[in-house]
């Protein structure tokens, strides 16, 4: 079974963040996450295999 949160590193300020996933919303997610101390936008990108996701995180938003 998946974790239902997961950790990201703001891409602006390089705080640590904690989010939670929804795992019903299929083996591949993308959507933007505002940092909780600087409010920057974060593209969230998770990708789900058997076992585990993998997220990452970028600032591109002109993909």
């Amino acid at each position: 079974m998946y974790e239902t949160q997961a950790r990201f590193i703001c891409v602006v300020c390089g705080a640590e963040n904690i989010i939670d996933v929804d795992l019903s919303g299929g083996l591949d997610q993308e959507y933007v996450e505002d940092c909780d101390v600087c409010c920057a936008p974060n593209k969230i990108h998770i990708h789900f295999d058997d076992k585990y996701f993998k997220a990452e995180v970028s600032s591109d938003f002109d993909e």
